[in-house]
């Protein structure tokens, strides 16, 4: 298969053959049909994260069972699937007290290393940013634990955004912030994970959402998915438009971009009693300041990993709600490019000129 290989932060991928084996065991072979394009990958890219290097990126995709291994059982050739970013075993504890996206043992769907890997680059093991399947290539073999079946009259394209934009996004809000309805949200990032996020709260009931960035695109695009008010941090203060707005701070906020300055711009944000989490990855030389009288006003940060999903159960949710019209996905994305435009759709992001790259692979 052709794969885009990354060698090295800030420097251009190069695209190239992968030897990808055949299924075996409880593993699933998927050809990638669409493949969103994540601001976090775009943070290994630029070297904010840290990797072993080759390595294929593309955590968000979406495709069709090529194959199976003789020991699946729920998915079979022609079945349309979202992958997802990090495995879940299904037997340790997080995963047993219904927190998946923790596990502890994602060792156990990897192949032994007696075995011949999954695939080879060069005559050598190269794997995915998510494990064994990466979204940059055209085939992905993983554990069958880390796909999810979805109806096939689904947008492939549209369907790839559930993989990571969604289930963080509405996730951060559902289930690990769990807005209530009626309360004041402020969203701070209005990309892909943003506009989740400002999506879930709506689909919540939240009564006033308040999206913060600094791009007028994003902002005007904030409004269409379900914002009620905007704050453009590159024309004032947005902490002081958020006190405007509410007089005393919101109940919830996010954070969706990645850095010190927002992160702590959201928590200054909050009402006594607010809850802000923190979905954005931070580099990891950044330290967040908090004033300690926060503590004292009940105020409560907290992290967020993978927007405390249930994949098999959050997904199929989703998928109702895009079905619904309640959760919008077809205008998320902004631009469709082939798996060569990568660079290229890296360099839009930080221009702001997307809301969501998706790579077409066919």
């Amino acid at each position: 298969m052709k794969a885009a290989i990354f060698h090295q932060p800030n420097q251009p991928h190069t695209f190239e053959e992968v030897d990808i084996d055949q299924p075996r065991g409880r593993e699933v072979l998927v050809r990638t049909v669409a493949s969103g394009v994540c601001h976090s990958d775009l943070s290994v890219a630029e070297g904010k994260v840290t990797i072993p290097t080759p390595m294929i990126l593309g955590h968000e995709p979406a495709g069709i069972v090529e194959a199976v291994g003789s020991e699946v059982t729920e998915f079979e050739p022609g079945d349309h699937v979202i992958a997802r970013l990090g495995l879940f075993c299904g037997g340790c504890k997080h995963c047993l007290s219904g927190h998946p996206n923790r596990c502890n043992n994602r060792a156990a769907m990897q192949r032994k290393p007696d075995e011949r890997p999954r695939m080879l680059y060069n005559g050598n093991k190269i794997v995915g940013v998510s494990g064994d399947g990466a979204g940059f290539a055209e085939k992905m073999l993983t554990h069958e634990n880390g796909f999810v079946k979805i109806p096939d009259d689904v947008p492939l394209e549209a369907a790839a955004l559930i993989g990571c934009a969604v289930v963080t996004g509405v996730g951060a809000v559902l289930n690990t912030a769990k807005v209530e309805p009626g309360t004041t949200v402020a969203v701070f990032g209005a990309g892909g994970i943003g506009l989740s996020a400002i999506q879930g709260a709506r689909i919540a009931g939240a009564r006033r959402i308040i999206a913060v960035d600094i791009n007028e695109s994003k902002l005007a695009a904030a409004k269409r998915f379900g914002a009620t008010d905007t704050a453009d941090a590159s024309a004032s203060d947005p902490v002081a438009e958020i006190m405007q707005l509410t007089g005393d701070g919101v109940d919830y906020s996010f954070e969706a971009i990645g850095s010190k300055q927002t992160a702590e711009q959201c928590i200054q944000s909050l009402a006594v009693g607010g809850t802000a989490t923190i979905i954005g990855i931070i580099p990891g030389s950044q330290r967040v300041e908090i004033d300690p009288m926060s503590l004292l006003a009940e105020k409560r940060v907290q992290g967020c990993l993978m927007g405390s999903v249930r994949i098999r159960i959050d997904a199929s949710r989703y998928i109702e709600f895009y079905q619904q019209g309640r959760l919008l996905l077809d205008e998320m994305v902004t631009r469709k490019c082939r798996l060569e435009d990568l660079d290229e759709a890296f360099a839009a992001i930080n221009r702001g000129e997307v809301l969501r790259s998706v790579i077409m692979f066919e």
